[in-house]
């Protein structure tokens, strides 16, 4: 399967997402901001980082790159696309996910080993997941407080369009614990913490984070 992971100026874990997609036996395929080329991908992945700097607003540049207009339009008709960190920014931004990320409540960057609940395991990116299972995740964000309207969050926990909370402290402050939310149907995935950072033993801090990447290759594959 041929997953494509974006490199936008600023990009930090593009590298690794890359690693998590063939540790999972697929394909990753790089992709580059500036081209309006996917390379008959079959998925996307967005990674973490600082895309751009984060001049403006976190994501709010690279939402307008010349491939994320391709990415939409692909989404749109079904292509699966994860957002990781600076990626979930860049998704909001660029309208494919509700809300928006701000700075963290204490206004300190936080990077720490986090535990989260999986509250959907249905979506194209966590099938290899069950519902209501806890999974330590790492988080490295400064500006990584989920916020929205209330009646944004009532329509998103009416559709049960949560996909991850915060278990046992929320870093960021993010509104009712959300760490990730999915589009409505459950193709596009955007989280805070970073599951690229959580598929080898020896890296650690557990292998937790490689069912995003074995989930994707089963979704493409029963599409």
């Amino acid at each position: 399967m041929r997953i494509g992971v974006i490199t936008f100026p600023g990009s930090l874990d593009d590298v690794d997402a890359a690693r998590a997609v063939r540790l999972a036996g697929g394909n990753p395929i790089s992709l580059w901001h500036a081209d309006h080329d996917l390379k008959d991908v079959d998925a996307v992945v967005l990674p973490g980082g600082f895309s751009y700097g984060d001049y403006l607003r976190a994501g709010a540049i690279a939402a307008r790159a010349p491939l994320m207009q391709d990415v939409v339009d692909r989404a749109t008709r079904g292509m699966p696309v994860l957002g990781i960190c600076n990626g979930f920014q860049v998704l909001c931004e660029a309208g494919l996910l509700p809300g928006a990320l701000t700075r963290n409540s204490h206004l300190h960057f936080r990077n720490r080993d986090q535990v989260l609940r999986v509250e959907r395991a249905d979506t194209a990116w966590t099938q290899d997941y069950a519902s209501g299972q806890r999974i330590v995740i790492p988080v490295k964000n400064g500006e990584g407080r989920y916020v929205a309207a209330d009646a944004d969050l009532d329509r998103l926990e009416g559709e049960d369009r949560v996909v991850f909370r915060y278990v046992g402290g929320n870093p960021n402050g993010s509104s009712r614990d959300i760490a990730g939310v999915t589009s409505g149907n459950g193709r596009v995935v955007g989280l805070m913490p970073h599951p690229e950072h959580a598929v080898e033993d020896l890296t650690g801090p557990s292998t937790d984070g490689l069912g995003f990447f074995t989930s994707i290759l089963k979704a493409v594959v029963n599409a």
